[in-house]
Order: C-alpha cells, then structure tokens, then sequence
C-alpha cells in the first residue's frame, strides 16, 4: 500500500482527495492535517510515502514544512507534492529547490492525482502537463553561476548526456528516442546518476543541472 498524508488547510479539498485516494486498492490516507505545524508533526510520526502539500497554510506554511521534511535525515523516503491553486505560482520553483517531487494545480484531473501518487514512490518527479517547460524555463532564469563540478566529476559522458536531457524536461522514453537506446536503458542512466548525485528525485536532478552548469538559459529544445 502507498500511504498517503493530506495537508491543506481546506477541508473540503481534502475531503476530495482522501475520497478519491481511499478508493484506490493500492492507495490509504493516514492522516490529515490544516496546518503545516500538524502536517510536520504527523508526518514524523507516521513516516507516509507521499505528502500532498499545499503551498499556503497557517502557522507553517508548506514551502517551510516541506524544507522541515526533506532536510531530516530521519524521513529519506517521505516524497512530498507540492499542491497550488495556480499553475504558475510564485513559490514552485523554491519549493522544487527545497526538495519537492513535483507540483500539481487542485483541480488537476483525477486520473492524473492518481499517477502522480504513484509516479513519485517510484522516484520520478512530476509535473502538472503544460508547466514542465516553463517551471525549467523559470530555473533556467534564477540559476546561479555554475558550481564547481564537485559530484559532477563522477558521472560518465553519457550520464552527464542523460542529466542534460533531463534538465531541459524529457521524459525517460524521450530521452530513448534521442540516444537510440531503450526506455529501461533510458531510465538505468538517470538512476545511477541520481545516485551518484546524491539526489531524491528527478526534480532534484533538473536543479542540479543549471547548478552544475550542465544545461544553460536558452537550452529548451
């Protein structure tokens, strides 16, 4: 079972979800919470596989609850997606840096809150469809001058290859078509390199691609 904890501030919203989630045979909501203060509190006890998040909340809001969650060494596996009202809300990219799997509009398709459940226990990010381009375009914008290659050193020629691809928003089987190899190659590549990177998600990898310098402004194919 993937265990799910909701936290928005709006019952009602989350009264939906959990509606939607506990139908599901592989899906259970353990837990609710309004604020981000109760959502950080449950989340350490209970240690769910994903966190629905909404961005705005009282006491703690969820750009800070999420940096609470993904700093602690003690919750590696908690995933959080970020909940918004607006497809281009101002804290996405922070909370994307922060840690966050990913993001979705409230009234995003059901079908497409069910795969993205399921989507970050399996390590990918996940994107509302239609922002992926511009949420890298907007870390494109705010990237720092490129780090120092540090980690990036690690990597082999195609795994820098295959990071780069990720950073400009191709999925694994985009990504196949463009080196000619297959999607579980595809994906092999990108998990190595997550490893060696040190990070959570895809959505951490796309960071680390305009931190390192891999992937520049103007790069968006």
């Amino acid at each position: 079972m993937i265990r799910v904890l909701l936290a928005d501030d709006q019952s009602l919203v989350r009264a939906g979800f959990r509606a939607l989630l506990d139908a599901q045979p592989d899906i259970e909501v353990v837990a609710e919470a309004a604020d981000g203060e109760e959502a950080v509190r449950s989340i350490r006890e209970l240690r769910p596989d994903v966190v629905l998040m909404d961005i705005r909340m009282p006491l703690l809001d969820g750009l800070a609850a999420t940096r609470r969650i993904t700093g602690d060494p003690g919750l590696p596996d908690v995933r959080v997606v970020m909940l918004t009202t607006f497809e281009l809300d101002e804290y996405v990219f922070e909370a994307i840096r922060s840690g966050a799997s990913g993001f979705l509009v409230k009234d995003t398709e059901p079908e497409e809150l069910l795969r993205a459940v399921r989507a970050v226990v399996d390590g990918d990010a996940l994107l509302s469809p239609g922002v992926t381009r511009r949420l890298i375009a907007e870390f494109a914008v705010r990237s720092k001058e490129p780090a120092a290659p540090g980690e990036m050193a690690r990597l082999t020629e195609r795994e820098r290859e295959v990071m780069a691809l990720v950073g400009i928003g191709l999925s694994n089987e985009e990504i196949a078509g463009r080196l000619v190899v297959s999607p579980l190659t595809a994906k092999t590549h990108v998990s190595r390199t997550m490893v060696k990177l040190g990070a959570r998600d895809r959505a951490q990898l796309v960071v680390l691609a305009y931190e390192s310098g891999l992937v520049r402004p103007g790069w968006l194919g």
